[in-house]
């Protein structure tokens, strides 16, 4: 089978290519599944050069998330070949054949695609425990969402929307804002460039926002310390900036805001059964119509570089899906 091995780490993509590799076998507890679609996320980007979080030993085949066709499950999994299936592991995905931990995985949503349904999972379950899950999002309630072209920023503009919240998207890109826009219709896009809180505060009527979303860190970072309302809560999800942010305590007392830090994946897996329940909600506002993953572009995994190359000088709009070319 074709798969994309990262071989040695760097910063140019350099040790990543896309070879012939044994399918692998499936180890007790996992699924084997036929890729039919696999979708870019940052953290791809990054374990290409070590610099995540998480570092899988060199060579391995990257890939966070995948929807597909289940080959062969044990009979206790509650899978059986043939199903159609969404879910992933940390690496794996971009390759024709991905065994994977059966907690990993969950049934294909009705009316979406392999594609779609590629492109919601890890987005998706990120923006529900950050924003349901962790911060109880309200109808009616203003939401600050950074990183609003990204896969994780439109989820999370889209999943706020479906709950009833206003939602302001802030992009770094101003060309950007039109398609933001279009994809996930919020209250208004702004530009998140220097001082915007005043440009929060007057779509707000000076309410601020009871939750900021920042995928971005940095300077976006210590400027929406300024954007939170009282008993507000700012959401670090990330820093796609590449500096990482440092608050002195005395910000959130005096303003009586709390900073929740969100590792989606990590909390699935120490909470099993609130991952479950987070995976089932975000189905059922698939299968309503409520939310639906934006897809920038769809390449075959043989143009796996445009892919990769786009994300790193910030040129999509929505996830990057690939399909194995066989």
């Amino acid at each position: 089978m074709q798969a994309l091995r990262v071989e040695t780490l760097s910063g140019d993509l350099s040790g990543v290519h896309l070879v012939d590799w044994p399918a692998p076998d499936r180890a007790p507890g996992e699924v084997l599944v036929r890729v039919k679609a696999a979708s870019l996320n940052f953290p791809d980007l990054l374990m290409t050069k070590g610099t995540y979080q998480f570092k899988p030993l060199v060579p391995f085949t990257c890939g966070l998330e995948l929807a597909g066709e289940v080959i062969e499950a044990e009979p206790e999994s509650g899978f059986v070949p043939g199903d159609m299936v969404i879910g992933g592991n940390k690496t794996g995905a971009f390759a024709e054949i991905a065994s994977i931990p059966v907690g990993g995985l969950s049934a294909l949503p009705d009316g979406l695609t392999f594609a779609q349904g590629a492109a919601m999972g890890a987005a998706y379950q990120t923006a529900y425990t950050g924003l349901i899950e962790l911060c109880d999002l309200q109808p009616g309630q203003w939401v600050l969402v950074h990183g609003a072209s990204g896969g994780v920023g439109l989820a999370a503009c889209d999943l706020a929307k479906a709950k009833g919240a206003r939602v302001i998207a802030a992009t770094g890109v101003q060309a950007k804002r039109e398609a933001i826009a279009a994809a996930v219709s919020p209250e208004a896009v702004i530009t998140a460039r220097g001082r915007f809180r005043e440009q929060v505060a007057d779509l707000t009527d000076g309410k601020l926002c009871e939750i900021v979303f920042d995928p971005v860190g940095g300077d976006v970072f210590d400027e929406s310390t300024r954007c939170v309302s009282f008993a507000g809560k700012l959401v670090v999800v990330g820093f796609t900036s590449g500096r990482i942010a440092e608050l002195a305590t005395n910000i959130p007392l005096i303003k009586g805001f709390s900073v929740v830090g969100l590792r989606a994946g990590e909390y699935a897996r120490r909470f099993p059964k609130r991952g479950k329940s987070i995976n089932e909600a975000i189905a059922k506002f698939a299968e309503s119509g409520h939310i639906t993953p934006v897809i920038d572009r769809t390449l075959s995994l043989s143009d796996w570089r445009e892919g990769f190359e786009a994300m790193a000088a910030r040129e999509l709009v929505g996830k990057v899906v690939f399909e194995p070319d066989s």
